[in-house]
């Protein structure tokens, strides 16, 4: 079998990995001098240098893409990962996994079916867009939330719902991949488990397997990673940080090997390591000690997941088809905007029952798209290349321009309202609640 790969030399690679950093600082610059996002700008910028001024050959942006997303997928989220407080976790269980399981689903299925009007393309390749467009951003919540202020129970559902979903947009993509085109590698699984129920059950419960499989496969490791760690302490192995690298990577092969999900095994690995002091009750010297070697990988794990960050976007900006966005700009808009106030608001509505109106619509209005949408947005095309399928390439050009400008959308309007929304739907509410958690009883009205 013939390779198609465009392997670049080690002068051309060094030009590339300089540009892109340089993106990377220029858009850097820019958010904390004008206070904006840094998402859009890394796109934006990588554009520049791509399919406008050339710096970038596209192609050979779209090749290195390929890699970079998934390095910088598992490196994202075992670090993020680590920040999820299993504390706050546990006292919004119900909304967080309604939220990341038939919120999730919703959420395709009506992004799936906007895209599948507006492109006139068969259902199923409108419900692939909807699982790669299904995940939330925390790269993009998390400074968000440091600088407008939100309740701590609300961030952490909105946060902690993206932590999840990341991985689980990655598996329900896997599963629609798997409907769509049955030569890749994981539509084996699915077969197999169809040959004894009808397809969609199938896919339901090939869905619960890679859940389970990788859940369980991430707790074994951190587990593991956990009492390597407690052995060694940070004294007796400097070289914390590459064990975690390990960690993450290994765990990562070891979910794919079974057909599971690699990147939820390495985010449920990074949770059990991060929240050692709830799962693993020690000594507190012990606790302290390990606390110290966690810290330092962390810190370490959170530099290369900002380089990830800049590459994956500064990539796919420089990758992108100018001619195919300007010619689905208007579409793609529309369907951005009706994953921003439609498919997200209709998704939501099941965590009702345990929130008040408006603070549900506040987490309803902020639910952008980022690192794992923008990862995936390249992965039909590269299938359709791989397997030299024309439709697949002709819809995998247009599921990664309506990605793009869907993160790009849904970034930018809802970073800028978050201040509108805060003050609407939450600042009294929130100034109340800080008074009674005070010992004060606010008089009522």
């Amino acid at each position: 079998m013939t390779s198609n790969v465009l392997i670049p030399d080690v002068d051309t690679l060094a030009y590339i990995i300089f540009i892109v950093l340089a993106v990377g600082i220029a858009s850097l610059l820019i958010s904390r001098k004008f206070n904006i996002s840094y998402v859009p700008l890394f796109v934006f910028f990588g554009i520049l240098v791509g399919p406008v001024l050339n710096f970038i050959n596209r192609n050979l942006a779209h090749e290195l893409f390929d890699y970079v997303r998934v390095f910088g997928l598992v490196m994202i989220l075992f670090t993020e990962g680590h920040t999820l407080s299993w504390r706050m976790l546990k006292k919004n269980i119900k909304t967080i996994a309604m939220l990341d399981t038939l919120g999730l689903l919703i959420t395709a299925l009506v992004a799936g079916s906007a895209f599948s009007m507006l492109f006139h393309t068969p259902f199923i390749v409108g419900f692939l867009f909807g699982a790669i467009i299904s995940a939330t951003d925390p790269a993009t919540l998390i400074p968000l939330f440091r600088q407008y202020k939100v309740r701590e129970d609300i961030e952490t559902v909105i946060v902690t719902e993206s932590i999840f979903n990341d991985p689980l947009g990655i598996v329900l993509t896997s599963v629609a991949i798997a409907l769509l085109l049955p030569q890749a590698p994981s539509a084996a699984v699915l077969e197999s488990i169809a040959k004894y129920t009808s397809l969609y059950p199938a896919a339901v419960i090939f869905f619960l397997y890679e859940l389970v499989a990788s859940i369980g496969i991430g707790i074994v490791l951190g587990v593991f990673g956990y009492y390597v760690i407690k052995k060694t302490g940070i004294r007796g192995f400097p070289e914390i940080e590459v064990f975690a690298l390990m960690l993450a990577f290994g765990g990562f092969l070891a979910g794919e090997y079974v057909k599971a999900s690699g990147y939820l095994v390495a985010t449920v690995t990074g949770i059990v390591l991060g929240n050692h002091k709830v799962f693993f009750r020690d000594n507190p010297e012990t606790v302290k000690r390990i606390m110290r070697a966690i810290e330092k990988e962390v810190h370490f794990n959170e530099t290369l997941a900002t380089l990830a960050t800049i590459f994956i976007f500064a990539l796919l900006g420089a990758s992108l088809d100018l001619e195919t966005i300007s010619s689905n700009l208007l579409q793609d808009v529309i369907l951005a905007f009706v994953i921003i106030l439609v498919a997200r608001p209709v998704a939501a509505l099941l965590i009702l029952p345990w929130w008040k109106p408006k603070e549900y619509l506040f987490i309803a209005l902020e639910g952008p798209r980022g690192v794992v949408p923008s990862a995936l947005a390249s992965f039909p095309l590269t299938l359709g290349l791989m397997y030299h399928n024309p439709q697949m390439i002709q819809w995998g050009e247009i599921i990664l321009s309506a990605t793009v400008i869907t993160v790009l959308v849904s970034v930018i309007v809802e970073t800028l309202w978050v201040p509108i929304l805060r003050e609407k739907l939450l600042e009294v509410e929130s100034i109340r609640e800080k008074m009674i958690r005070a010992g004060y009883t606010p008089k009522s009205s």
